[in-house]
């Protein structure tokens, strides 16, 4: 009788060892980030943040290296978060939402800083659902193409071609 081996037991174990207090301080950002570029409300997006740490924490155990590493499948986690929400809440917050990522110094910079993301809302709004949805992994959570790939099960190349070709269009458009 041949002993049989779980060769990924020692591979999740490293789930469990990890500083935890270091992970959350290393992808809070990446994550409520990608919460807010995709949802566009940062209470929801504080909210799914949460979620996405407690279900990562209370599926640690299931974690695998050799699979993905960390972040990615902190955001594969993230991303399923979001999915659940959509399916859950129809509404679309608007960008105008968000807190500029800078501190316009005059009411005319203000004016144009809140004109730009109403523009920007309007043309997010025009590209297919997997688009935005890449464009939040890359931009709003910063993860590779590579990440996002094995987030989403596409192949890389066709993430950056997608990615790229979202850009043109967003460019082309404004």
């Amino acid at each position: 009788m041949a002993l049989e081996t779980d060769l990924s037991a020692p591979l999740r174990a490293v789930a469990a060892d990890l500083d935890w207090d270091a992970v959350y301080a290393e992808h809070l950002p990446k994550v409520y980030n990608f919460f807010r570029y995709q949802l566009r409300n940062d209470a929801v997006a504080q909210d799914l943040t949460s979620v996405t740490f407690e279900k990562a924490w209370a599926a640690r155990s299931r974690y695998r290296r050799d699979l993905a590493g960390f972040g990615t499948w902190l955001l594969a986690i993230a991303r399923n978060a979001a999915i659940d929400h959509h399916r859950s809440h129809r509404e679309h917050a608007l960008l105008d939402d968000v807190d500029p990522a800078i501190d316009p110094s005059s009411p005319e910079e203000d004016e144009t800083l809140t004109s730009d993301r109403k523009r920007l809302a309007a043309l997010l709004a025009t590209l297919p659902e997997r688009d935005r949805e890449l464009l939040a992994l890359k931009y709003g959570a910063g993860a590779t193409n590579r990440a996002i790939a094995t987030i989403t099960g596409l192949s890389e190349t066709n993430v950056g071609t997608i990615i790229h070709r979202a850009v043109q269009t967003l460019r082309r458009d404004w």
